[in-house]
């Protein structure tokens, strides 16, 4: 049987802008396709920070000028921001794999991942997205029940919950195109945050860590090998300190130690090691690898990278 990996892409991977967006796929495309023909079944999700951030101030911006349109909630913003990302990958992706010989469909699905509505992220929004706001729009945000924080000297900021992922409503449709050995790009951004309600499900203002809904899915489609890729091609703990050290090989046991004691950024390296131990704890065998997008070559033969078993 073919080995099966999850992918989370990083922003960097995906650049921020429009026209960085098409360039950085092109490179990326080239990385996945490299796994693809080391004989891998992929599932890729990605990052949709700068994307969203976009998005949303794009649609409040046209609401507050057209009188018959209302802002786009979250959840409309982070679907968006799937179908436009997922369009730039899917098409690179396949372009690369037909200019080496290899015929596969690479497909996007929307997907919804379920928060829980009692979640504590729901009660201290902490995660900062779009541009700097001024005071006349922090108090047009918070007038419709939004979070704000300000930043002395720069401006204020909208802020949402970052729940963690219960279910991911799609897996069943992810597990299918993979077992048809199909590449499937699915959860961007952390999925769209819904609440289950009895049959309906609905939209969350929130956005889930992309690196705990990978971990998520990885478990769910008992992969063998989670990826993460990020900026640094190997994760530094003791920042700045004369022990500072690159992580290489570590045991799930090391890792939990680590975050632990505090190596960690809460919106950095912290959910990449919660998804990567999460993932290897629930199953025999796995293990998971945190490194840089032009690394992954050299990481998957055991040349680099942090390597987390």
């Amino acid at each position: 049987m073919k080995k099966r990996a999850v992918v989370a892409l990083g922003h960097r991977a995906l650049g921020t802008t429009l026209p960085e967006q098409m360039a950085a796929v092109k490179q990326t495309s080239k990385i996945l396709a490299d796994l693809i023909s080391e004989g891998y079944q992929i599932a890729i999700t990605h990052s949709n920070a700068p994307q969203v951030g976009m998005i949303h101030a794009a649609m409040n911006e046209f609401g507050k000028n057209h009188a018959d349109y209302t802002a786009a909630p979250m959840s409309v913003c982070s679907a968006m921001s799937q179908g436009y990302i997922g369009y730039d990958l899917q098409s690179g992706i396949r372009e690369e794999l037909l200019d080496r010989g290899i015929v596969k469909t690479v497909s996007t699905v929307l997907t919804q991942v379920i928060v829980d509505p009692y979640d504590e992220a729901f009660y201290t929004p902490t995660k900062v997205i779009g541009r700097y706001l001024s005071g006349e729009e922090a108090t047009f945000e918070k007038q419709k029940g939004n979070y704000v924080v300000e930043e002395p000297g720069k401006g204020f900021r909208r802020v949402v919950s970052s729940p963690n992922p219960v279910k991911i409503v799609e897996i069943e449709a992810i597990r299918t195109l993979l077992d048809a050995d199909q590449v499937v790009i699915a959860g961007g951004g952390g999925g769209i945050p819904v609440l289950e309600q009895k049959h309906h499900l609905k939209g969350a203002g929130a956005i889930i860590e992309k690196d705990l809904t990978a971990g998520k899915m990885a478990e769910d489609l008992n992969a063998d090998l989670l990826i993460i890729l990020t900026g640094d091609e190997k994760v530094q703990i003791n920042l700045g300190q004369p022990n500072e050290e690159l992580l290489g090989e570590i045991s799930a046991s090391e890792a939990k130690q680590y975050m632990e004691d505090g190596q960690f950024g809460t919106y950095t390296m912290l959910p990449k090691f919660k998804a990567a131990v999460s993932f290897i704890e629930k199953g025999e065998g796995r293990k998971a690898i945190i490194t840089s997008f032009d690394k992954l070559k050299e990481a998957i033969s055991g040349k680099t990278g942090t390597v987390i078993y």
